[in-house]
């Protein structure tokens, strides 16, 4: 069997992968800080789908991490044929007053590992000349968002990052997407700590099974990037290329100033 791994994989979408996977029959290795919803989520998979899970306990948001998970899977000969970079956290607030610690921590996390995990896991494909690196951005990173300035841009790093490596790599037969999700339903607006008011104003929520079918339809028409979530989603990420800049972050600072 094939084999995934998955960051973020405890929780919302990155749980629902560890499912959309498993169900199409791959053995899985899943990274998360929380032990107990990784173990949990094994015996479920294991129980379901009859295949192998290896849980990896690991801050992510730590540097370092990647080389951790690489060797440790070297050591248990685990050989990695998707990797889905899906980890990630927002922060929502005025980035003067926001935690200077907590805005490296997110940079680490949406970019650096990812970074570090993917130049650790594409060699090895390319080598095969058969992979697939799966990175997860977000709708904000086709913008600046005024109160989310770190998170829109480390989104915006994954979109280009993604988009380069895609073409990159089309010779060597790995394929590299970059998912951009809108509002899904997750812990992503309590976890960023969104006021209420913000986070009822976005609320065409869609479902984390939603993502991970588009997911697999864009894999299969070798697309560098699907925008999910419908119509308003594939509009706000067009209009986002042809507005002008200025006049689209100043609506969009209106929209979420608390």
């Amino acid at each position: 069997m094939p084999t995934a791994l998955i960051t973020g994989a405890s929780v919302g979408i990155g749980k629902a992968y560890a499912n959309g996977f498993a169900s199409r029959k791959y053995d899985l290795v899943i990274v998360a800080r929380s032990q107990d919803k990784l173990e949990a989520l094994a015996t479920q998979l294991r129980r379901q789908y009859q295949v192998q899970v290896e849980v990896i306990v690991q801050d992510l948001s730590q540097p370092g991490v990647a080389q951790v998970i690489y060797d440790l899977l070297q050591t248990k000969n685990i050989q990695v044929d998707t990797l889905v970079n899906n980890a990630g956290f927002g922060d929502y607030g005025q980035f003067a007053t926001r935690d200077g610690q907590r805005q490296q921590e997110m940079i680490q996390l949406n970019v650096s590992t990812l970074v570090d995990l993917t130049h650790k896991f594409l060699p090895p494909m390319q080598q095969r000349r058969s992979g697939t690196i799966i990175n997860i951005a977000s709708i904000a990173a086709f913008q600046p968002m005024p109160y989310l300035s770190v998170y829109a841009a480390t989104k915006a790093f994954v979109l280009s990052f993604s988009q380069a490596l895609w073409a990159e790599n089309r010779d060597f037969g790995v394929k590299v997407l970059c998912v951009c999700p809108g509002p899904t339903e997750t812990n992503f607006f309590s976890e960023a700590k969104f006021p209420d008011a913000i986070a009822a104003k976005n609320n065409q929520i869609d479902t984390v099974e939603n993502v991970v079918k588009d997911t697999f339809t864009a894999l299969e028409k070798d697309e560098s990037v699907v925008v999910c979530g419908g119509l308003s989603n594939q509009l706000i990420s067009t209009l986002s290329r042809i507005m002008p800049r200025k006049t689209l972050v100043n609506l969009l600072e209106k929209q979420f100033r608390n």
